[in-house]
């Protein structure tokens, strides 16, 4: 699979309304994007963390990403003009409960997968937690929005 154009990106800072088809996009591009961004959270992308990004997107979506896509987001200049803070946390106003607890559920699994868990990789951790407005009842799964 190509990496996302990010139309659901722009759409969701334009501020228009959104389908759900566009929210079901829209989850798959938050995921996409936050895995991949973790692989390079402290700045030594494993290949055993590409990897599992590749595992947990086919699992959660279906879909196959090939190493370079995961490594060209990881690296992409989206994070310069738009940085992931800003796109997550508009993106968590569209996404449920349920999708955004699916996103860290997954995000923690790529940060656990080479065995090592660095103060970058907490750090980011956090950011994406706080900027998916999670609470952390939620992050632990005791309130899964239902």
């Amino acid at each position: 699979m190509p990496i996302f154009n990010l139309d659901s990106v722009r759409k969701i800072f334009s501020g228009t309304e959104t389908s759900p088809q566009e929210i079901a996009l829209l989850n798959k591009e938050v995921l996409f994007m936050t895995l991949a961004r973790a692989t390079s959270a402290d700045t030594n992308v494993k290949n055993v963390e590409v990897e599992r990004v590749q595992e947990v997107l086919k699992s959660r979506t279906g879909e196959d990403f090939s190493a370079a896509d995961v490594r060209v987001a990881a690296q992409s200049a989206l994070f310069e003009k738009a940085p992931l803070e800003r796109y997550l946390s508009a993106s968590a106003k569209k996404l449920s409960v349920k999708d955004r607890i699916s996103v860290i559920q997954a995000l923690s699994d790529v940060i656990r997968s080479d065995g090592q868990t660095s103060v970058f990789e907490i750090s980011f951790f956090n950011q994406v937690a706080a900027a998916l407005q999670m609470t952390p009842a939620q992050i632990i799964g005791l309130d899964t929005g239902e």
